[in-house]
């Protein structure tokens, strides 16, 4: 019986670490671009001074939208009136809807009828857009309308060319540069499931989008204030898509970048997610998805 009991404590101090343990779960953690583990704090000291930030998130990931909310809420503290949001989220020719319900023109459920809203919007982007609404700053819809975009999938960038002067307010302006061999867009034609042949104007569609994004920043876009933008990771991923195309348009932008990953531990970044972006949001695999 004396024996007995050191292995009892033994057992009963294992279990106690154990289930320990499996309360302290982590949500997630943030890492530099190589890597190393970092706070919401850093991300934070380093948007503040940078002129565009790019936060790339997985759409129905809550860990992304949850970090977008506190992010721009702490750069609000620092930049007051001269922060400006922009999201992929919203196509440009909804641009006027989001105007007049920020002027009180129209009320929020014309605003919710007309506009054309993803179906995560009450649960990850309205808590965004209510933020910039209820503090006055400007919100701008970057997106190419979806209608464009999939002409140029059919038509290539040629297909643009038949819109009228009105349409193409709403389109990066013409001709539209393009890099096939940007990795980024290469990787489109190799996907899983893409036939051998795939259309070569699959990637420009998607190029379309991210030049249009980037056009709409700039155009919104004031040197002393803080244009934070949201949309997929894959825009930004690389610094390759919008930041490709705002380098394009302007060289000496301070640009930062976040991604957002998924993996099974959090404890290390993944070796593929090296380089990614300047900060990358690693959450687990398993956490819950808003859709």
């Amino acid at each position: 019986m004396i024996l007995k009991k050191p292995l009892l404590l033994i057992a009963a101090t294992i279990f106690s670490i154990s289930t320990l343990s499996a309360q302290n779960l982590k949500a997630y953690q943030i890492f530099d671009k190589n890597g190393q583990p970092v706070t919401f704090s850093n991300i934070v000291d380093v948007a503040v001074e940078s002129d565009i930030v790019l936060f790339g998130e997985l759409h129905n990931n809550p860990i992304s939208h949850w970090l977008q909310l506190e992010l721009t809420m702490a750069l609000h503290k620092h930049t007051s009136e001269n922060l400006v949001m922009g999201m992929e989220m919203f196509e440009a020719d909804d641009q006027l809807i989001i105007d007049e319900y920020f002027s009180g023109l129209i009320s929020e459920r014309n605003f919710l009828s007309e506009a054309r809203l993803w179906n995560n919007y009450n649960t990850d982007i309205r808590p965004l857009l209510e933020f910039a609404r209820e503090n006055e700053l400007l919100f701008i819809a970057t997106n190419i309308p979806r209608r464009y975009a999939a002409l140029v999938n059919r038509e290539g960038f040629e297909g643009l060319e038949k819109l009228s002067s009105e349409a193409l307010r709403f389109v990066a302006p013409l001709p539209v540069a393009y890099d096939p061999e940007l990795p980024g867009y290469k990787a489109m034609l190799e996907m899983t499931g893409m036939p051998a042949h795939a259309n070569e104007n699959f990637p420009r569609a998607q190029a379309i989008k991210d030049a249009t994004m980037a056009h709409f920043i700039m155009k919104n876009f004031s040197p002393g204030n803080t244009f934070i933008h949201f949309h997929g990771a894959f825009h930004s991923n690389n610094y390759e898509g919008i930041v490709w195309y705002l380098q394009r348009l302007q060289s000496d932008l301070k640009l930062m970048t976040i991604s957002t990953v998924e993996q099974d531990q959090v404890g290390e970044l993944n070796e593929e997610y090296l380089n990614q972006a300047d900060f990358i949001i690693a959450v687990p695999a398993t956490m819950t998805k808003t859709y």
